[in-house]
């Protein structure tokens, strides 16, 4: 595959220009990527390989920046190291934000075409986008009335947006205080003026459907899966690799029910086998962290691991388990099956269309079934190895995810007003 600095044309559309929404990229200066911030970072990459005109956009604690293409690819490169250098005097103005965040809002600001206060972001749109522009925001933020309409006084400008999933709304009580509620604002905000919803599978989809009443076109694209290339230099220490183990991947909050898990290892006995835990600690978890700090046998708890160091986990381990409660897409199962990791995991209809009959299903309500399934594979002579799947590539997410832009070419039916600019 190309490199980001190397253009390619597209095939896939004739926009006349592409502005990518990267504020929550920006956000997560110094935390270690997401699942959610990967896939920004993947339209990033894409969008700066073909001859299309790209910008990218962000909200700062000052107001919004945009960048061209060159302050673009810079931003790819420093996002990827996570090294943002210094903050700046403005940006260590800005109290609220830790030092990781003010030194990426200061490198934005180094990088920037052209700022502007809050409440100039249209004026500053429409001065530098040509009609027709279309709005990609791929990470949630930033989905506001305010800055829709912003992006509306663009002439023809159309707008995109990628729902992961929605949980907030599906399972309420697996949610920090207030989420639920900007969740749903996010998304009527979503529904009101995208053009089209890009969806990970028929499974979110079906929800949207279910959540708006008036949605617009909705277009399912399986996100690409690039499994990282294993680094057993890169496993932490303390982590017994002479004994059989499994691996578990997520942050450690109620919905990723770990709970079932350590309930199961207190009642293997003094010798289990290992359980790695590879995920920060989230939210309303205190019972699951109490049992984690009190030390359960076998269970090791590492926070921050590298994507390689991940891989070679997983390589040597009898399987990835994965109990989750919900999943929009579920990108650790995946990417499990693709290195040729056996993966148990609970019976959710996002694995059955993304991975068809290759997991062991558990129900998550039955402890004992897990315990029993964890013996036998632990105790097993070898460890069990599928064959490795193919997993879906990127060229074929953005292949989909783009085509409406070709339908909408030359065509007035643009949701919402559009002015001139």
């Amino acid at each position: 595959m190309p490199g980001a600095g190397t253009r390619v044309a597209t095939t896939t559309d004739s926009a006349p220009a592409r502005v990518l929404d990267v504020t929550r990229l920006i956000s997560r200066a110094g935390r270690g990527v997401t699942g959610v911030d990967r896939v920004e970072r993947a339209y990033l990459a894409h969008f700066l390989r073909d001859e299309t005109p790209f910008f990218a956009l962000a909200r700062t604690a000052l107001g919004f920046v945009l960048l061209d293409r060159t302050g673009a690819g810079r931003l790819l490169t420093v996002s990827e190291s996570d090294d943002w250098g210094r903050p700046d005097l403005l940006s260590r103005l800005s109290r609220r934000l830790d030092p990781a965040r003010q030194a990426a809002q200061a490198t934005l600001r180094r990088l920037a075409l052209a700022r502007a206060p809050r409440g100039g972001l249209g004026r500053m749109l429409a001065r530098h986008m040509p009609a027709g522009t279309v709005y990609f925001n791929i990470g949630h933020s930033n989905l506001s009335t305010r800055v829709m309409e912003a992006v509306r006084t663009v002439r023809n400008a159309r707008i995109a947006v990628l729902i992961h999933d929605t949980i907030p709304l599906d399972f309420p009580d697996y949610q920090r205080p207030g989420t639920v509620e900007t969740f749903r604002g996010r998304l009527a905000v979503a529904g009101q003026y995208a053009d089209w919803i890009i969806t990970a599978s028929e499974v979110v989809r079906a929800s949207l459907l279910h959540h708006l009443s008036a949605c617009p076109p909705v277009v399912v694209a399986p996100l690409g899966v690039t499994p990282p290339r294993p680094d057993p230099t890169a496993i932490p220490p303390g982590i017994r690799l002479d004994r059989p183990y499994f691996v578990t991947l997520g942050t450690i909050e109620p919905r990723k029910n770990h709970a079932l898990l350590l309930d199961v290892w207190e009642r293997l006995g003094d010798d289990p086998p290992g359980l790695v835990i590879c995920g920060a600690r989230g939210w309303q978890n205190e019972a699951v962290f109490a049992r984690l700090d009190r030390g359960i046998p076998g269970v090791t708890e590492h926070s921050g691991v590298s994507d390689g160091a991940v891989a070679a986990l997983l390589q040597g381990s009898r399987g990835l388990l994965f109990p989750s409660l919900a999943e929009g897409y579920g990108l650790p199962p995946i990417e499990a099956a693709a290195l040729g990791v056996s993966v148990i995991c609970g019976d959710l209809a996002i694995y059955r269309e993304t991975l068809g009959d290759l997991p062991v299903y558990l129900s998550v309500r039955d402890s004992y079934l897990w315990e029993n399934t964890i013996r036998r594979m632990a105790t097993a002579p070898a460890p069990e190895r599928p064959r490795p799947i193919s997993p879906p590539g990127w060229q074929a997410h953005f292949n989909r995810a783009l085509s409406p832009i070709g339908q909408l070419r030359g065509t007035a039916q643009m949701r919402g007003p559009s002015h001139e600019g």
